[in-house]
């Protein structure tokens, strides 16, 4: 094996480089080293375009899903979905917990004693603060922006402002995106664009800072051992916090529509796109545990 230029282990498997891939520090998934995943616990994972497929869930990501949490690694998805999806996804899929609105909250579902733990970045009256200032902000963004909608699942967030650029509209231009973004940034809100939405919320928070804490937290796994023990699979902007702070970071094939707009890539891309990818990565990622 060999490592990169910016210290990434990699196999001796395949022959394509850096430049041959075109995808600035992107490499293949099959020049990821098996050993460096053998010792991962936690497989955090965005959800739109990334275990879903074209807004489903496929049968082959679900069943990724169940033998990941066979084989003992805790899966966590990562996503600017709403609370009412995270309360779902908690308690249906095979999963350790979730982390939703863009690391605005955490829920995980413990069956035997049938009790939601929920935690949230900030307290009660901050939301209902910040959601007056939200709903405002919805109506001016969607006056200024034609075309723009709320996202169809706006009614079950607490925390965030999802304006849908694509999901169930007609697609926006790659300007009327940008504008979506400066008008949350200019009243003083984070924005971040994924797949599908444009999400805004008012916090110093993200994905990532969550997902630090709930880690350390809920895990008794600390920051600094956080590297050592964790992958991620994403494929958009708002993933970028994450492709940034973890070695093992996965984007499936269809980050490179984002390429330019991703300053901190994945170290390494998947063959397949959305779906296909994730499981890509889940099957190698369970022959390195299962030897």
């Amino acid at each position: 094996m060999k490592r990169t230029e910016h210290g990434d282990m990699i196999s001796g498997r395949g022959s394509r480089s850096i430049a041959e891939t075109g995808h600035d520090r992107m490499l293949p998934l099959d020049q990821l080293d098996p050993a460096s995943l053998r010792s991962v616990r936690f497989l955090l994972s965005d959800i739109d375009d990334t275990i879903t497929t074209d807004g489903r869930l496929p049968a082959a990501a679900y069943m990724a899903l169940e033998r990941l949490q066979q084989a003992g690694v805790s899966v966590i998805p990562v996503t600017g979905r709403p609370a009412g999806w995270c309360d779902h996804i908690a308690r249906m899929w095979p999963v350790a917990g979730v982390i939703g609105e863009n690391g605005a909250l955490y829920f995980q579902y413990c069956s035997k004693q049938r009790r939601m733990l929920q935690r949230y970045w900030t307290d009660e009256a901050s939301r209902r603060a910040n959601r007056v200032r939200l709903d405002a902000l919805a109506q001016e963004i969607l006056a200024e922006v034609d075309g723009a909608g709320l996202a169809s699942d706006q009614p079950y967030r607490v925390a965030d402002l999802a304006i849908d650029y694509c999901e169930d509209v007609a697609r926006l231009s790659d300007a009327a995106v940008r504008s979506i973004v400066s008008l949350f940034e200019a009243a003083g809100a984070q924005a971040r664009v994924s797949s599908i939405h444009v999400n805004g919320w008012f916090g110093e928070y993200d994905k990532l800072s969550m997902s630090r804490a709930v880690l350390a937290d809920e895990f008794s796994c600390p920051p600094t051992e956080q590297s050592a023990v964790v992958a991620f699979t994403g494929d958009s902007p708002n993933d970028e916090p994450m492709f940034g702070a973890f070695p093992l970071s996965i984007g499936v094939a269809n980050v490179l529509d984002f390429n330019s707009q991703i300053a901190d890539k994945p170290k390494f891309v998947t063959d397949g796109h959305s779906g296909d990818g994730f499981v890509e990565f889940a099957e190698r990622l369970l022959a390195a545990k299962l030897g």
